[in-house]
C-alpha cells in the first residue's frame, strides 16, 4: 500500500486530494514540521531535502508534491488528459505553480508570519508578486471552468494546495471573481473535504 508522510502543509494536502480523489488506498504517516521530525535521521533517508510530503509506493520513494501528483495520475490514467495539447496545459499550469505561484505565496506567507523581525520590503515584494499571479488565474479561467481547460486535474489540484491557505491579510481571493468561483467549486469535491479533514486533523491540539 501507498504510504505519505506528510502534514498539515499545501504540499502534502495536494498528495492527499489527489489519493483520495483518484480512489487509492494509502497508509498517512504524520511528520510534524512544527517539532522538526523532518530533520530526523530516519527522515531524511527518504527525503535529504528534509521536505514533506514524501510517498513510498512500495520500494519506490518520491519527493516534490508535483511529481508525486504527475506519478498518481500516471500510475492511475487519473486526472491528466491522454492527448497532447491536453495534457501540456496541465503541466503548463503545474510548472507556473512550482516555479511561480507556490514560492510567492510560500514566501508572503513567512515574512507575514514567521519572520523574526519585520521585513516590509520583503513583505509587499512577495505579496505583489502573489496578487499578481492570483489575477494571471483569475484572467486565465475567466473563459474555462478550470486551470488546465475544461476538465478537473492535477494542475486545479496543485493550486487549491496553496490557496486554501490563503490566511494572512493583503492577500484574498477578494476582486478576484472566478478564481473565488473555481475555488468553491474544488472544495465542494468530497475527496477534497476528506484530505484537508485527514490534514488538519496531524496538528496536534494546544
Amino acid at each position: 500500500m501507498i504510504e505519505v508522510h506528510a502534514f498539515a502543509t499545501p504540499n502534502s494536502v495536494k498528495v492527499l486530494i489527489a489519493l483520495e480523489d483518484m480512489g487509492l488506498p494509502y497508509t498517512l504517516k504524520p511528520v510534524n514540521v512544527r517539532k522538526g521530525e523532518q530533520k530526523t535521521e530516519a527522515f531524511l533517508a527518504l527525503n535529504p531535502n528534509g521536505k514533506v510530503p514524501v510517498l513510498v509506493d512500495g520500494g519506490f520513494v518520491l519527493t516534490e508534491s508535483a511529481a508525486i501528483l504527475v506519478y498518481l495520475a500516471e500510475k492511475t490514467g487519473k486526472l491528466l488528459p491522454q492527448d497532447g495539447i491536453g495534457r501540456a496545459r496541465v503541466f503548463e499550469q503545474l510548472f507556473f505553480h512550482a516555479s511561480g505561484l507556490s514560492p510567492a505565496f510560500g514566501n508572503a506567507g513567512f515574512f507575514k508570519r514567521s519572520s523574526p523581525e519585520p521585513q516590509p520590503i520583503a513583505e509587499a515584494r512577495f505579496t505583489t508578486e502573489a496578487e499578481r499571479l492570483l489575477g494571471l488565474l483569475d484572467a486565465k479561467i475567466a473563459s474555462q471552468p478550470f486551470v488546465a481547460g475544461e476538465e478537473f486535474t492535477i494542475a486545479d489540484i496543485a493550486h487549491f494546495g496553496w490557496m486554501s491557505r490563503i490566511r494572512f491579510p493583503g492577500l484574498t481571493l477578494d476582486g478576484h471573481p472566478n478564481l473565488s468561483r473555481w475555488f468553491e467549486t474544488v472544495a465542494a469535491r468530497p475527496a477534497v473535504q476528506q484530505a484537508t479533514a485527514r490534514a488538519e486533523a496531524l496538528v496536534p491540539v494546544a
